[in-house]
């Protein structure tokens, strides 16, 4: 069972409420998700295509990322996700953006990571994503959002620039 801290709308941790993942969210609460770009030395971002077997599956993302477990600040939670989806390890993250998405009772919190790893060292979690790329932010630009889970990614990357 996957534990999260309950937040606000303005990112604080409501004391005394516990959510479980898989149920319901009681309304005005919501869970924390952070989201990682990925960014190389080069200039190049990473890309990870989604399992076939997941929601969005064979679609690709420009982020690592997921639920903050309970008790865990939304840095920590990158820096976790990161490693469990990619193998990357990294101490090098800059705050890019928040949302507060109301209808998935979700607060995202994004993240840039900055890295010099070799790029073909990317370790893929199995169950979460089959594929890796490296793109250019004009390539990432140009694909379809049909290609992309969210393009929402593409904004964060334009302002980057």
């Amino acid at each position: 069972m996957e534990l999260w801290d309950a937040y606000d709308a303005h990112l604080n941790i409501i004391g005394g409420q516990t959510l479980v993942r898989g149920e319901k969210i009681p309304k005005g609460l919501y869970h924390l998700v952070s989201e990682i770009i990925v960014r190389h030395q080069d200039g190049t971002y990473l890309l990870t295509q989604r399992d076939e077997r997941k929601n969005f599956g064979g679609m690709w993302e420009a982020t690592a990322g997921g639920s903050a477990l309970k008790g865990e600040s939304p840095l920590d939670c990158a820096k976790r996700e990161l490693y469990e989806e990619t193998g990357i390890s990294s101490e090098d993250f800059i705050e890019v953006g928040r949302i507060l998405h109301k209808d998935y009772q979700t607060y995202y919190v994004e993240y840039l990571c900055l890295t010099n790893i070799d790029k073909t060292d990317v370790v893929l979690q199995d169950g979460e994503t089959s594929a890796f790329k490296w793109l250019t932010s004009d390539e990432l630009r140009q694909m379809s959002r049909d290609e992309l889970t969210t393009q929402r990614i593409q904004n964060f990357i334009e302002d980057l620039r």
